[in-house]
């Protein structure tokens, strides 16, 4: 757990603009959801390696949005199931199901319905929250840290040199 803590901090503290983390988070968010092995996964695969973002902060929202995934599935169903039973959208389900590709992609789940469905309706929220909230944190929490004395001394010592040589943080110039 501390090292999963450790990791967060890093990603958040790290030069990286804070959209590129945002835009992780959101695009594993999708993909923790639903399940791992469908093809709109495979699509934001494809976008995490083409876009510019934090992949570490991909791999960690996605390993922690899988775990939130099953506290919600009763949810996902419920929304899943609700859109798939909509008489309007009958015809629409019908074509989806005879098309092979859109089959392989199991929309007929209402938990995959359901979660695909809650993932792109929070996507831009999200986005908007996790960018607010990063700058933040970076505007009063670690500006606060960086001003305590304890922590001054330590980046003056050869040992936070080191360090930071080592760990890629900062690195040694």
């Amino acid at each position: 757990m501390l090292r999963v803590l450790a990791k967060i901090l890093k990603v958040l503290n790290s030069e990286t603009d804070p959209s590129q983390i945002s835009l992780a988070f959101c695009l594993s968010m999708i993909a923790g959801f639903s399940s791992l092995l469908s093809l709109h996964n495979f699509m934001i695969f494809f976008l995490v390696l083409i876009l510019r973002v934090n992949l570490s902060a991909f791999i960690l929202g996605v390993g922690f949005f899988s775990g939130v995934a099953y506290l919600l599935g009763p949810f996902f169903h419920w929304i899943g199931l609700t859109v798939l039973t909509a008489g309007p959208l009958e015809a629409l389900w019908t074509v989806l199901y005879n098309c092979t590709l859109c089959r392989l992609e199991r929309f007929n789940n209402s938990v995959v319905m359901g979660s695909l469905l809650f993932s792109l309706v929070i996507f831009v929220p999200m986005y908007i929250l996790g960018n607010l909230v990063i700058l933040r944190y970076r505007e009063h929490v670690l500006s606060w840290i960086q001003k305590v004395g304890i922590v001054r001394a330590l980046k003056a010592s050869k040992f936070y040199e080191l360090y930071q040589s080592v760990s890629g943080w900062g690195g040694a110039r």
